[in-house]
């Protein structure tokens, strides 16, 4: 009886075609409502005050304002919660796209 539910498992699924995707060949579409990554796109906004470092909970970021003004994000350290986009009082943060 086990062998006649296993031979049916085994046709159907033998014309039924992969589950998974080929991946570099082809990329899977962005689920609704994704996030992607925490974009600058104008840094000239950006007033270094670090507010949005100190909301991060897992310290992805990093501002320095002495002697040159810089802004780091580490995207391998970042949850996507979005602490951040939410507490910059100029609002030169986004969720972006994956690829920009």
């Amino acid at each position: 009886m086990k062998i006649v539910v296993m031979l049916k498992t085994l046709l159907f699924n033998l014309w039924r075609g992969p589950v998974t995707r080929k991946y570099p060949y082809e990329e899977r579409p962005p689920f609704p409502g994704e996030r992607g990554v925490i974009l600058m796109p104008d840094e000239s906004k950006c007033i270094y005050c670090g507010i949005c470092a100190r909301k991060c909970p897992s310290n992805a970021l990093a501002v320095t304002r002495t002697p040159e003004k810089e802004w780091k994000y580490e995207r391998f350290r970042c949850i996507l919660c979005g602490a951040c986009v939410e507490a910059c009082p100029k609002k030169c943060l986004e969720f972006g796209d994956r690829k920009k």
